[in-house]
This record gives C-alpha cells, sequence and structure tokens, in this order.
C-alpha cells in the first residue's frame, strides 16, 4: 500500500511540474496579429515574401512562398531568458534551395528562419541576433557569422537533408547560444522575426511556421 501511494506521489509531482512549466507564445498566427506585425523588405530585394495564414490538425500555422524575394515579419517582445531560455520552433521546407552555398553573400538565403534579436545600441546595425535556419545544405549545428555582418549567427537547427517537406520540431537554449557566440550574458531579448528569402540565390522556397515560443525546459 505505501509503494502504490509514494508511486502515485511521484506521477503528481511530474505532471504538477510539467504544468508549472512556463511558455511564452512568441506568434498566435491569427489575422488580427498579423495585421499589427512589422514587414520589413531587404534592401536591395526586387519584392517582398508573401506570407499566408493557415489551420492544420496541430493548428494555425504561417506559410511563407519566396521567389526572388527577402522579407520578414518581426515582433518586439521582451522574453526573460532566465525564466524562459529555450526556443521551441515547429516548422517545415517543402521547397528548399539546394545547391547554395549558404555563408557566402550570394547563396545567403534560407527556406525558412527565425530570428532573436537583443538591442545592444541605438541603431538596429547594432543589435546582435542568433538566426536560427532551416538549412538546404548544411547539417544540423552547423553556425557561421552572416556574410553580411558577425553581428548575426547562422545556426542550422533543421536541414532539407534529413526533413523535406515534413514537419519538425526543434527548441534550443537561447540565452546560452548568445553566451557562445556573442559573450553576452543575457537576462532578456527584444525581439523575434520570421524570414524567408531568396533575393540573393534568385531562387523560389515554400516553407511553413507553427507553434514559436519559448519555454522554461
Amino acid at each position: 500500500m505505501i509503494r502504490i501511494l509514494y508511486f502515485t506521489s511521484l506521477i503528481f509531482l511530474f505532471f504538477f511540474n510539467i504544468a508549472l512549466a512556463e511558455k511564452i507564445n512568441v506568434f498566435e498566427f491569427t489575422d488580427d496579429e498579423l495585421s499589427t506585425l512589422k514587414i520589413r523588405k531587404v534592401r536591395g530585394a526586387d519584392s517582398k515574401t508573401q506570407y499566408t495564414l493557415g489551420n492544420n490538425e496541430n493548428g494555425k500555422y504561417m506559410r511563407a512562398e519566396s521567389n526572388n524575394s527577402a522579407s520578414g515579419l518581426g515582433k518586439e517582445i521582451k522574453i526573460n531568458l532566465n525564466k524562459t531560455p529555450f526556443l521551441n520552433i515547429t516548422w517545415k521546407v517543402e521547397k528548399d534551395l539546394n545547391g547554395i552555398i549558404e555563408d557566402t553573400k550570394k547563396g545567403h538565403d534560407y527556406a525558412a528562419r527565425v530570428f532573436v534579436v537583443k538591442k545592444t545600441g541605438a541603431t538596429p546595425l547594432s543589435n546582435r541576433a542568433m538566426n536560427y535556419v532551416f538549412s538546404s545544405n548544411n547539417d544540423i549545428n552547423t553556425f557561421h557569422p552572416s556574410p553580411f555582418t558577425k553581428k548575426s549567427i547562422d545556426y542550422v537547427l533543421s536541414t532539407t537533408k534529413e526533413s523535406l517537406n515534413e514537419w519538425v520540431t526543434v527548441k534550443v537554449n537561447v540565452r546560452d547560444h548568445f553566451k557562445k557566440f556573442h559573450d553576452l550574458d543575457l537576462d532578456e531579448i527584444n525581439g523575434v522575426a520570421i524570414m524567408s528569402d531568396t533575393d540573393n540565390s534568385k531562387l523560389h522556397s515554400i516553407a511553413y511556421y507553427q507553434n514559436i515560443y519559448f519555454s522554461s525546459n
């Protein structure tokens, strides 16, 4: 009887701890939200990426189609990295950018990417960023500075070499990465953006974003 009570208590504590785990949604992927997001076309791009909303059995998502285009959807949001350091992303690349060299200026495009930004100065050019990408050519955990600025690090969380046209869910410790790659001990970040771009390679990509949030574990 004592063993049964002890086992029952452990199960209760396990699910109680899960319930207490903090979760901060970044994007809701609704019409109301889409109208408030900052849409920024990359300088020099011929056109904007087309972002449209959709639904599946797991909820709302954003579809991004880029055809020689580049623009991002950004949200100013403060995330306490001491409480919720883990970024969680569910995403899918339907049409990738196979064959480009992603760490060069002519090949610096991704079918899907999520930027995490920390303001470190008066202008956007002074900001530091982790750029989490769904690569079409490189392996998971590959990383390198952006060929346009060393203040942004590209880090591969998913790759179409393993998962093409499949939903993938990933998790990464953002606080640890800002320390490792930027030598910054952060308490919070200031913004998150999604972007699908093909302006450098002049190619065509299709990707989907879903369930982007920060969590305590």
